[in-house]
């Protein structure tokens, strides 16, 4: 296997940001923006220059009750995009997708990092994988269509966390080392605003796992509960996640959300120098 950067920089859990591009028509924040190759790049380049360190293309929309695309639809969507910022950039490209045909469209372009909200539960995902991609594991109560309605858990963190046992041990008999996986516990999945706050503030809980965390509360409804000001609630959100123990913040803001980590490392990293850490 041939050596992936993305998960050496994972694997020194410094947080790094990444950069969401949808190219759907129909995506919660920012549908129909950047379906176009030309707005795609434009996109792509911004948030490089933010600072972003892996660039995320997905396909589909996740948003509650939103329409699956065809594989055929996904494909049109995302590897024309895919194309073109591989030839023009050069950072790390994770894509958005549960399609297994997608997945290995995409793994034959090495990219860096399969990010599935179904966690590879779709037969055929775990082998469209390959051998050089991380795999990043999301926990979904329900489907997208479903997952918003009345969402119930007797022990949230622990249902995450006998979900996340189940599918490593899945993913590890189809040939994926748990050293290339990812675990994101999915704010606004299947989870009330409450639930999301309460997963955001317990991620150390997933530590037992020895595995890199990653979180996207960008822009998410539960925000906007508690806060008009999206931009500052999400940066915020990020913060707060950082410090609990994230790894890879999925964002929307790379510029605002890289500025305030800035700050947060130079206050983190000179209080651990002082405690002698």
């Amino acid at each position: 296997m041939s050596e992936n950067p993305l998960a050496q920089r994972l694997s020194e859990r410094q947080p790094l940001v990444m950069g969401i591009l949808n190219v759907t028509p129909d995506s919660f924040s920012d549908g129909g923006q950047f379906q176009s190759l030309d707005a795609a790049l434009r996109q792509t380049e911004i948030m490089v220059r933010g600072g972003a360190d892996i660039i995320d293309i997905g396909g589909e929309s996740t948003r509650p009750g939103a329409r699956r695309p065809s594989q055929q639809e996904e494909l049109d969507r995302v590897l024309p995009i895919l194309d073109g910022v591989q030839a023009r950039f050069d950072v790390p490209i994770s894509i958005d997708s549960s399609t297994p045909e997608v997945i290995t469209a995409c793994a034959s372009r090495k990219v860096a990092m399969i990010n599935d909200v179904r966690a590879l539960s779709i037969p055929g995902a775990v082998a469209a994988v390959g051998d050089f991609a991380v795999v990043a594991l999301m926990h979904m109560q329900g489907t997208p269509e479903s997952m918003q309605i009345s969402p119930h858990y007797r022990d949230l963190l622990g249902e995450i966390k006998d979900f996340f046992s189940r599918r490593i041990r899945v993913l590890e008999s189809g040939g994926i080392d748990r050293q290339r996986v990812v675990l994101d516990p999915g704010f606004g999945f299947g989870k009330t605003p409450d639930q999301n706050f309460e997963l955001t503030r317990g991620l150390s809980e997933f530590g037992d796992f020895g595995l890199p965390l990653m979180i996207g509360l960008s822009r998410k409804s539960s925000l906007r509960t508690v806060t008009d000001d999206i931009l500052i609630g999400s940066v915020a959100g990020a913060l707060a996640a950082v410090a609990a123990g994230a790894s890879l913040i999925r964002v929307h803001d790379v510029a605002a959300t890289v500025s305030a980590l800035a700050v947060w490392k130079a206050i983190h990293d000179e209080g651990k120098e002082r405690d002698g850490g």
